[in-house]
This record gives structure tokens, C-alpha cells and sequence, in this order.
């Protein structure tokens, strides 16, 4: 049973929450778009059923990887996933695939879309969470049911927010490789001198995983050509 006294779970508490912002923001537009054919009286059911759903769901994933993070060298490669995750977060924005979401026409079809979606979307979420979590089931069900209406009702809020100061994305890729450190150290086939000899190891190892993803996030981004939006002169009319 988790200490609700100690500082500890609820950092970790908050640490999931923040996981579920960054990289759930395309949650709400998912929504969005499964419900926008559905008549206007059942898009609230939509909403509510898809999002019980994909929760459900995710919760579900979360489970099973925390099994497995509980198998030698799991730990090693979910942190790893987690800083190329955390890098991703960094380079310039790409085409998210979000014109390939068709809305459903019924409700149920609506809900599958947004389920499907969602467990589709939801694996670097799941390793990060499941990474944050230390192996409690009741420390992920309590910050994903905490984070359910931040996802869904301040997601719009969190992007405006990533768009006008670029430091908040920069903090959320630095929080994942943090976590990706920490996990890297304490992946069962980590030799335990290294935590035990070395002082702060925890720290350490965190703080290098969040300089890591920054600094090679930058640097990528840095070498990505920038778009340019050229505009063509127009066409002399005809006499």
C-alpha cells in the first residue's frame, strides 16, 4: 500500500500527471474528430464513453508493462525508448496523422475510433508512466485518474501554451529523460555497486538522461531545415 504521507509518491504523482499533458495532448483532438459526424445529442455520449474506453484501456497496457519492466534489461530499453521519446518532443513538427482519423457516424463507431486511436498513440505514454510509477499499479490508476480532465479539458490550453514559450516543451523532453535515467539504473541487470558506491547515483543518472535528451534534441532540431513559405507572384492576366 502506497505512503499518501510521503513526498515521494506525490512527486511521482505529479510526474505522471506532467507525462500525460505532454505527451497526451492529442488526445482531445482525436476526440474531437471520432465525434465530429455524430448528431449533437450523442456527442457528449461519444466523449464520455470514448474517453471511459481508451482510459480503461491504457490502464490496461500500463498493467502489463509494468510486468515487464520487471524482466532484466526491460528497464534498460524502456529508458532508452524514453529518451528517443524525449527527443522526438524536441525536433520541428511533422505531419501527425491526425487526417487519418475518420469520425463515426454512430456511437459505437465513434467510441472504437477513439479507443483504437488512443491505444495506438499511447505507447510512449505507457513506458513513461509505467517508468514513473515504480512498479505501483495504485500510483498509475491515481495519477491517470487525476490527469483525466487535464488531458481532456486543458489539452488546448498546455499546446497554446508549448507554442508561446518553447521552454515548456523543452522541460517535458528533460522530465522524460530524467525518468529514463532513473530507470536505467535501476533496471535489475544494473549492477547494484553502482548505486550503492557511487553517492547520489539517482541523481546522477537522472540528471544525465535529462542533459542527454535536451542537448541531442537541440542539436537535431538545430540541423533540420526550417519550412519557408514561399509565395509565387501571380499570374498576368490575359488581355
Amino acid at each position: 500500500m502506497p505512503d499518501f504521507s510521503s513526498s515521494m509518491f506525490w512527486i511521482a504523482v505529479l510526474q505522471i500527471i506532467a507525462i500525460d499533458i505532454m505527451l497526451g495532448g492529442d488526445n482531445a483532438v482525436v476526440i474531437a474528430l471520432a465525434c465530429r459526424k455524430l448528431p449533437a445529442e450523442q456527442r457528449k455520449k461519444g466523449i464520455f464513453w470514448g474517453v471511459v474506453g481508451a482510459i480503461g484501456l491504457r490502464v490496461v497496457m500500463i498493467f502489463f508493462a509494468l510486468q515487464l519492466l520487471a524482466v532484466p534489461y526491460l528497464k534498460i530499453v524502456g529508458g532508452l525508448l524514453l529518451f528517443w521519446i524525449g527527443i522526438k518532443l524536441l525536433l520541428p513538427e511533422h505531419d501527425d496523422g491526425h487526417g487519418n482519423i475518420d469520425g463515426g457516424t454512430t456511437l459505437m463507431a465513434a467510441i472504437k475510433t477513439i479507443v483504437v486511436a488512443d491505444a495506438v498513440m499511447s505507447l510512449d505514454n505507457v513506458i513513461a508512466v509505467a517508468g514513473a510509477s515504480h512498479g505501483s499499479m495504485v500510483l498509475v490508476t491515481f495519477g491517470i485518474l487525476v490527469s483525466i480532465p487535464i488531458v481532456v479539458w486543458g489539452s488546448k490550453l498546455v499546446l497554446a501554451l508549448m507554442d508561446r514559450f518553447p521552454i515548456v516543451i523543452t522541460l517535458g523532453a528533460g522530465l522524460l529523460g530524467w525518468i529514463g535515467g532513473s530507470m536505467l539504473l535501476t533496471d535489475l541487470a544494473t549492477p547494484t555497486a553502482i548505486s550503492r558506491d557511487l553517492p547520489y547515483a539517482h541523481y546522477i543518472f537522472a540528471a544525465a538522461g535529462a542533459a542527454l535528451v535536451v542537448m541531442v534534441g537541440k542539436l537535431l532540431a538545430s540541423g533540420r531545415p526550417k519550412r519557408v513559405s514561399v509565395e509565387l507572384p501571380a499570374s498576368p492576366a490575359e488581355d
